[in-house]
């Protein structure tokens, strides 16, 4: 089974977005479950999002990162109060890293190693 962790990096200032939350849920049916929560490091990282012990198995998957909340606590306004990247989980034995690129007015995302 699969591994999952996340970068985030506050493309407006160069700089790891530390301190910001996010949750993973999984899809069942046409709702989604939650897994786990997490806070990024001082580097931005949440490095194991599914947990030591927890793998991931096939499936849909949903990382909700709470920028507004993010922005606010910097004295910031950003137009996205949260990020959502659904993402699917085929392959069983590797590890998926979804990073977050992310300004006040915009973001992006893509699938890292």
């Amino acid at each position: 089974m699969s591994t999952l962790s996340t970068h985030v990096l506050d493309t407006s200032t160069g700089r790891p977005a530390e301190g910001l939350s996010l949750t993973l849920e999984a899809r069942e049916g046409e709702a989604f479950r939650e897994l786990a929560r997490g806070v990024t490091n001082a580097d931005g990282r949440v490095k194991d999002l599914s947990g030591a012990n927890t793998k991931l198995p096939p499936g849909v998957y949903r990382l909700t990162f709470d920028t507004g909340a993010w922005f606010q606590a910097r004295g910031q306004r950003g137009f996205y109060p949260s990020v959502q990247v659904l993402f699917e989980v085929t392959a069983t034995d590797e590890h998926y890293h979804v990073p977050l690129l992310l300004s006040p007015f915009g973001f992006s995302t893509y699938r890292g190693s």
